[in-house]
């Protein structure tokens, strides 16, 4: 008689999400004023519908001030998707009791949607969509001061000395994009990730290069249509380790290399030990066929992309990660708060010296 072969695990987000939530938690009841995140929903799709909603409820359950607005075709009228939106980003921004903006893409598509997200005030941007964000991700700058977010501009940053994670005087930890970020502390919390390794020399894009930064090797996959397929696209990999002194001179460049890839999906798959599926489409599907045995999968989508059996080849499945990519939305509204807090306290340092 044949031996079954055990599935792998079924991960719920809820035990990773858990304690984030008690820190927030926390967090928000210590905090002198009042917290309120905006959320601007501008289209009628089912998704965005769903996620404003969900982090509504989540809010309300922890005590933060969640006003949705609502703009073009979330208002169920005649209007298009998107009409009103950017009226009503500069409006949060120039709202002082608003701490955060929350905008629900895609609305118009790519190039316009990242114009949107450039609108929004780097001290109000929960995402962490604005370039600004985007360059110290992409060049691995953990902290920053906040002064240096009030200049369009991109200037050469001081890199701090930090002690056991945590930051100087002065200076912030940059804000990374909710959804990589959970990614991270879901692989984290399943003995994937090294924690003990110092931070910043460990093992969609904005997740490549935040994998890479710390050390692993990562496939991009784009579609071109669910009709014709995927193909593998770019190769992430950290840059060699370099000494002190040149550190200092290349501090400004890419941490991470790109490299064009010639590799099918089916030969990426079977060489990964993780595979994360963002593809919003209930049709496709990742071909459980194709995985590495015991590999770790990630569904990021609203839909499922894996195979129901995909727990026959993976060791993990976790089916969704929206509980936990809220809470690290909710630290780094917390975050953009004391962003405000330190800039106020560092403005009002410098009339007294004056």
């Amino acid at each position: 008689m044949a031996t079954e072969v055990p599935k792998g695990l079924l991960l719920k987000a809820d035990p990773i999400a858990s304690a984030f939530r008690n820190e927030v938690k926390a967090a928000i009841t210590q905090s002198n004023r009042p917290t309120k995140l905006v959320g601007i929903l501008s289209t009628s799709a089912a998704p965005s519908k769903f996620y404003a909603e969900f982090t509504q409820k989540q809010c309300l359950e922890l005590g933060v001030e969640f006003v949705l607005k609502r703009t073009g075709s979330a208002l169920e009228t005649t209007l298009s998707d998107g009409e009103g939106v950017e009226e009503a980003i500069i409006e949060a921004n120039e709202d002082d009791s608003v701490d955060g903006i929350m905008v629900y893409y895609p609305i118009f598509g790519a190039q316009q949607d990242h114009y949107l997200q450039q609108i929004v005030s780097p001290f109000k941007d929960v995402e962490g969509l604005h370039v600004k964000f985007h360059y110290n991700l992409y060049h691995n700058i953990r902290y920053l001061k906040p002064q240096s977010l009030l200049s369009p501009a991109i200037h050469k940053q001081e890199v701090p000395t930090v002690v056991e994670d945590q930051p100087p005087t002065g200076f912030v930890k940059s804000i990374l994009p909710c959804t990589p970020l959970a990614i991270v502390k879901c692989l984290e919390h399943t003995g994937v990730y090294n924690t003990i390794l110092p931070y910043g020399d460990l093992v969609g894009r904005p997740l490549a290069a935040l994998l890479a930064n710390d050390g692993a090797r990562v496939f991009s996959v784009d579609i071109d249509s669910i009709q014709k397929g995927l193909r593998c696209t770019q190769e992430y990999t950290k840059r060699p380790r370099v000494s002190s002194e040149s550190a200092q001179a290349q501090r400004f460049h890419p941490r991470h290399v790109v490299h064009p890839c010639s590799l099918t999906l089916q030969e990426c798959l079977a060489q990964s030990d993780v595979v994360v599926s963002a593809v919003p489409s209930a049709s496709y599907k990742v071909k459980t066929e194709w995985l590495k045995d015991g590999c770790i999968c990630l569904n990021v989508a609203a839909d499922k992309n894996f195979e129901k059996e995909v727990r026959d080849k993976a060791s993990l499945y976790m089916p969704t990660i929206g509980k936990v990519t809220i809470m690290m939305l909710l630290r780094n509204l917390l975050r953009l708060k004391e962003y405000r807090q330190v800039l106020a306290s560092s403005e009002a340092g410098s009339s007294t010296a004056s």
